[in-house]
């Protein structure tokens, strides 16, 4: 049995749904993140980030995690991966050269992607709106605008590897969602306004969006 360590609200979503997509049982032990807790060291406080048993499983206090036939892992796009090269599937490789094209565009996600669209993210939505900067969202967007035509040019001829729906899609479509409070991102990108569109649009995505959006806030 597959146990993923995490919530919804946080970057265990994008295991959920690749787990959704796959098919695949696992168990959700819920860990609140340790921020979102008054003192996550309090007896009565909820399993979280901070607490001993989880940082048994990860030092790094940081969600997911995940279990399967005693590999622990962290880092949710190096879990995607993990469950694309073990379980296969269509959302996984057909052959080596797929494989490292799947790594390729989550290592784009991760470095190209995630950090900028990311702190459109906090700045539009997550911060309270007395911490939020307006400078930092146009800079961010400033800076996906190289990235966002890369991904326009590729989408363009359909999806990144092998022509259909893979880990790859996972990776790049919820890092690039951080950018949709600012729409103004995506002008001048029809493509990838429509590729996002259609992977927000599949059953394993609405699926674990409504359960995401079930969760407390906090």
């Amino acid at each position: 049995m597959i146990t993923l360590y995490g919530v919804h609200r946080s970057r265990a979503l994008r295991c959920i749904w690749a787990l959704e997509e796959m098919g695949l049982a696992y168990r959700l032990v819920p860990v609140m993140q340790a921020f979102r807790l008054a003192d996550p060291a309090a007896p009565d406080a909820p399993f979280n980030t901070r607490s001993a048993d989880f940082l048994a499983l990860n030092p790094a206090g940081s969600i997911p995690v995940l279990e399967e036939d005693g590999v622990v892992l962290a880092e949710s796009l190096a879990i995607n991966l993990f469950l694309a090269q073990r379980h296969g599937g269509p959302i996984g490789a057909a052959d080596p050269a797929e494989a490292a094209r799947i790594a390729q565009w989550t290592l784009f996600a991760a470095t190209e992607i995630e950090p900028r669209s990311h702190a459109i993210l906090m700045n539009r939505v997550q911060l309270p709106p007395d911490q939020r900067s307006e400078a930092k969202v146009v800079d961010a967007i400033a800076a996906l605008r190289r990235p966002f035509a890369v991904l326009e040019q590729v989408l363009a001829q359909g999806h990144p590897v092998g022509g259909r729906f893979t880990v790859a899609d996972i990776a790049l479509a919820e890092t690039v969602r951080y950018a949709q409070p600012a729409p103004e991102a995506f002008e001048g990108a029809p493509h990838l306004k429509a590729w996002l569109a259609a992977c927000q649009a599949r059953p394993a995505y609405r699926t674990i969006l409504a359960r995401r959006d079930a969760e407390p806030a906090l």
